[in-house]
């Protein structure tokens, strides 16, 4: 089974990461981040414009201009910026039959295979920014610049 995110889910955790480590209130410039997290610099104001309008991060327009984030890292889940970047989380086809699977009618493993969605989707929720930031790893990055 495959769990991951797109290119726009992965290049929106590292912009917010990157702001996160900023110093204070810093604003940080997008092409500082595109270099620092290797997002093409053609894509980052899309996942800028996604990440401000969910009110994770503001921007400041003008010449020394840039982004910060709009609350404290510890108030923002990776779920938040999951949901910014790519919509609803939650699986909406049945995982047999690539159909809409719901209560009414579900599929022999409905009830198996959406626990475990809500089990991930809660620690995702559980893990702030800030959690991430406080323990210093930072991910490799694999030849396409999405995490190994």
């Amino acid at each position: 089974m495959r769990l991951e995110l797109t290119h726009r889910g992965s290049y929106a955790i590292r912009a917010v990461l990157t702001l996160a480590r900023a110093d204070g209130d810093e604003v940080v410039p997008a092409r500082r981040i595109a270099k620092e997290m290797d997002i093409p610099v053609r894509f980052l104001p899309q996942v800028l414009g996604d990440l401000s309008r969910a009110g994770i991060v503001e921007a400041r327009l003008g010449r020394a201009g840039g982004y910060r984030l709009s609350k404290p890292a510890s108030s923002i889940s990776l779920l938040d910026i999951i949901e910014a970047s790519e919509g609803d989380a939650r699986r909406q086809s049945c995982v047999l039959s690539g159909k809409p699977c719901d209560g009414a009618e579900p599929c022999d493993v409905h009830e198996m295979f959406y626990e475990a969605q809500e089990a991930i989707l809660q620690r995702l929720d559980d893990v702030s920014v800030a959690d991430v930031v406080a323990d210093g790893r930072k991910a490799p990055l694999g030849l396409d610049g999405v995490p190994d």
